[in-house]
C-alpha cells in the first residue's frame, strides 16, 4: 500500500511565529536557538530585555530568521497585552505560545525551611508561574480562536508530578521550593482544562515536563541526582529542543491535553 507521508513536513516549523516567555533563561535560550535553526520566527520575551535583544541579533545573523525581542512582565496584564499587540503588528499571527518563564527563587530561598518561607515569595511564584500563564493563554488564546488554529505549550516539571527527594539536596541550593512544586503541578491541570475548553477550535494545548539539567552543579549533587535516573545522568541543556519542536509542529497533531515527560526515567520507577 502506497503511503502519502511527508515526515519532514510534519516536523516543519519554518515561518511559524512562536512566542517564548522566559527567553533569557538557560532553557529559554536553547528553545530560541533550536527553533530559529529550523526556521521559526521566535519572539523572545523576558524581563531581561537586554539579553533578549542580544540573542535576537545573534539568531537573525546565524539563521536568517525574523526574531523579535520584547520586554515582558508576566505579573502585569498590561505588559502581556502590549506584547501581543507588538507581535501582531509585525507578524499578523501567533502560531505557538511557549509558557516557559518561571520563578524559582535564589539559593537561600530554596533552602529556607517550609515553616519559615515568606508569604511574599509564595505569592510571587503564583503571580509568575501560574497567573502569568493564565494571562498569556487568555490574551493569545483570543488570537488563536480568531485564527481557528494555534498551539500552546506549558512548561511544567517532574516536580509537578512527584515530590522532590529532599535526601539528595541538603544545602546544595538546588532544592525545589514548595511554591515551585505547587505551581508546576497546577500547570498540568490548567493544560487539561484549556485543551478541553478549546476542543473543536483548532487549538491544541500540551505540557512538557523536563527533568534536571546539568549546569556545573557540585559533583556530589550531580551524582545523587543522576543515580535516581534510569539513564544515570542529568539532561544536557539542548536535549529539550527536540520535544519542543515536536510539540510545536504537526508531528504532534493528534496530541492535546497531554503531558510529555522527558526526565531520563526519573519518574518511571
Amino acid at each position: 500500500m502506497k503511503m502519502n507521508m511527508d515526515v519532514k513536513k510534519k516536523f516543519d516549523v519554518s515561518g511559524k511565529t512562536i512566542v517564548l516567555t522566559g527567553a533569557a533563561g538557560l532553557l529559554g535560550e536553547q528553545y530560541a536557538e533550536g527553533l530559529s535553526q529550523v526556521g521559526a520566527n521566535v519572539i523572545l520575551t523576558d524581563v531581561n530585555f537586554k539579553k533578549c535583544k542580544e540573542k535576537c541579533v545573534e539568531l537573525e545573523k546565524k539563521y536568517s530568521v525574523q526574531p523579535l525581542p520584547i520586554k515582558l512582565d508576566l505579573t502585569k496584564s498590561t505588559s502581556i497585552r502590549d506584547m501581543v499587540k507588538k507581535v501582531l503588528k509585525k507578524y499578523d499571527k501567533i502560531d505557538v505560545l511557549i509558557n516557559n518563564a518561571a520563578y524559582q527563587g535564589n539559593d537561600k530561598l530554596r533552602t529556607t525551611q517550609f515553616e519559615k518561607l515568606p508569604l511574599k515569595n509564595w505569592n510571587q511564584a503564583i503571580d509568575v508561574n501560574l497567573t502569568g500563564i493564565f494571562l498569556c493563554c487568555q490574551e493569545i488564546g483570543k488570537v488563536m480562536v480568531k485564527q481557528k488554529k494555534g498551539i500552546i505549550i506549558n512548561i511544567a516539571s517532574t516536580y509537578g508530578l512527584v515530590a522532590p527527594d529532599q535526601r539528595i539536596y541538603g544545602n546544595s541550593g538546588q532544592n525545589s521550593a514548595v511554591f515551585y512544586a505547587a505551581t508546576k503541578s497546577a500547570i498540568l491541570n490548567l493544560t487539561r482544562y484549556l485543551a478541553s475548553y478549546w476542543q473543536g477550535k483548532g487549538i491544541r494545548v500540551n505540557t512538557l515536563s523536563p527533568g534536571g539539567v546539568e549546569k556545573n552543579q557540585e559533583a556530589g549533587f550531580r551524582k545523587k541526582y543522576s543515580d535516581k535516573t534510569m539513564l544515570g545522568r542529568m539532561a544536557n541543556k539542548d536535549e529539550y529542543i527536540g520535544p519542543i519542536i515536536f510539540l510545536s509542529s504537526d508531528a504532534s497533531s493528534y496530541m492535546t491535553g497531554s503531558n510529555l515527560i522527558v526526565d531520563g526515567g526519573w519518574t518511571a520507577w
